[in-house]
């Protein structure tokens, strides 16, 4: 699954009080956009959702009609989960609850359940149990209540293991689990949770049949995640990150704090569709602050995005990598009015962007589409064609299997952004300055009808890729059509490129 190596030479590859205050930079198409008048180190103030260190408290009492659940108890909570009927309520009393010392001991819910966690009161898998929730029972409610110390698999989760409908998670703490903390369903709720410190991912919206739909992310904390450093274990996996996305058909990821995870922070990854990014902070990521690969249709918008992929960006620019690693990242992934969406483009506005390495990178692997072996993304072809065996020669070469059976970075539109940069506070020379639209030269495999500048021509000119009415503050450079042609505003702004009208440039302006 996913993407997993973005190198350039690959050839084979609300909550009120958690949503963020609005920030950005409009003008009006088509003409200039005004100087700016607020001082960089200002520009991104923002509150984010510190969930972890000021966690909401659960009820002191068990509610009326609840069934109390006993720390003391070793698998007190499976137990009377068990014997108890669909819809029942469940105290957990403060204190540490533990489950059954066999490794597959859980709790199987049963629909319409509802968990809610007293002041102090922690469901620890001990570093011996792999899973605490489980099953396929739908509507289930986690509530103020710390999972903690689960051993999960890798891509395998603690929180709804096997991806259940329906369910609703609030005020939860899952921390200190190998694996991911949590899984997700259809029509899933995360709201104002820690989700922390976790080996793989804090949250891996992976459903093994079906796609998942209606998912909402809202108000957490996503902080730490990856703790295992998975991509280094399994080197171009692409299997990490604050929180991975996987074939979502519709997400709201809103209001949220994703910082200081090791790699990636929010990583869409393969026939995603319908997502709305806004008004999060995403901030000192080892990797890209987003990442939306091979899929469609997106809205990323009012967003603070600060100091990410330093570590990342810097490993390949100090091993000579002329690649654009950018801060936010599309690849093989644009608009596309066919596939039922809320909006039929990627359209990328009223961001901030402050100190990060680098900025926004289109980017295409001419050499990656259905049935190529250079597809990543193993076994899975475009949302447009149902039957994978017809890309193939000839017919791949004759319209309309030749656009549809490669996944496309099309019709994104870039505006009202500001982008900072101040090389001092990045500490970089070079390479963490870029803007960049671009693809590589098609060679593989032999029968590819992509082999060539072709997609590189179509990227760069054809597509519909746009940049405009921005603010540059600091000395920006941009990539156009391959990592060797490096152009200055004037150059990016001139024939043939015509890239950010009525952008504004102050290259002096950066700190």
């Amino acid at each position: 699954m996913g993407i997993k190596r973005r190198h350039w030479a690959l050839a084979a590859a609300p909550l009120a009080l958690a949503l963020l205050a609005a920030t950005g930079c409009e003008s009006t198409p088509g003409t200039p956009a005004a100087e700016p008048t607020v001082a960089p180190s200002t520009s991104v103030a923002r509150s984010v959702a510190r969930v972890c260190a000021k966690p909401t408290a659960g009820p002191a009492k068990a509610p009326a009609g609840a069934v109390t659940v006993d720390p003391a108890v070793v698998g007190d909570l499976a137990t009377k989960t068990k014997s108890s009927p669909p819809n029942t309520t469940f105290w957990l009393r403060p204190g540490k609850h533990r489950l059954d010392p066999d490794r597959y001991s859980q709790v199987i819910p049963k629909k319409g359940n509802r968990y809610l966690g007293a002041p102090g009161a922690v469901l620890d898998g001990r570093k011996t149990n792999r899973y605490a929730f489980g099953g396929t029972a739908r509507d289930v409610t986690i509530r103020h209540l710390t999972v903690q110390r689960f051993v999960a698999p890798p891509d395998e989760g603690v929180v709804n293991h096997d991806s259940a409908d329906g369910w609703v998670i609030e005020h939860a703490t899952i921390q200190h689990n190998s694996g991911a903390g949590l899984m997700a369903g259809a029509r899933q709720r995360v709201r104002a949770s820690c989700l922390r410190d976790n080996g793989q991912y804090g949250m891996n919206a992976y459903k093994a049949t079906g796609r998942i739909s209606g998912l909402v992310v809202e108000g957490n904390e996503i902080v730490g995640n990856n703790t295992d450093d998975w991509e280094r274990r399994r080197k171009g996996c692409g299997c990490t990150g604050g929180i991975k996305f996987w074939a979502v058909n519709g997400a709201d990821v809103r209001g949220n704090w994703v910082h200081d995870n090791r790699g990636t922070g929010l990583w869409a990854d393969t026939n995603n569709n319908d997502f709305r990014i806004e008004d999060n902070v995403l901030e000192a990521n080892d990797g890209a602050a987003l990442i939306y690969e091979t899929s469609y249709n997106a809205v990323i918008r009012k967003n603070t995005v600060r100091r990410n992929n330093w570590v990342e960006g810097r490993r390949y620019a100090d091993r000579g990598d002329s690649f654009p690693f950018a801060t936010i990242y599309l690849s093989e992934s644009g608009g596309e009015p066919r596939i039922r969406a809320r909006t039929d483009k990627i359209e990328i506005y009223r961001n901030v962007l402050e100190n990060n390495w680098s900025g926004i990178t289109l980017w295409e692997n001419a050499d990656r589409f259905c049935n190529s072996p250079a597809n990543t993304s193993s076994g899975e072809c475009t949302l447009l064609v149902k039957n994978t065996d017809r890309c193939a020669r000839p017919a791949i070469a004759t319209a309309p299997l030749y656009a549809d059976c490669r996944w496309k970075t099309q019709r994104v539109d870039i505006h009202d952004n500001r982008f900072v940069l101040d090389k001092s506070v990045v500490e970089c020379t070079v390479k963490c300055d870029r803007m960049a639209v671009l693809a590589n030269y098609g060679t593989y495999p032999d029968w590819s009808p992509y082999q060539g500048e072709r997609v590189a021509e179509a990227i760069t000119r054809k597509q519909h890729n746009r940049w405009h009415d921005n603010v540059y503050l600091g000395p920006w450079k941009f990539v156009a059509r391959d990592p060797s042609r490096v152009l200055d505003f004037g150059q990016w702004q001139g024939t043939p490129y015509q890239q950010d009208a009525g952008s504004t440039f102050r290259a002096r302006d950066g700190g």
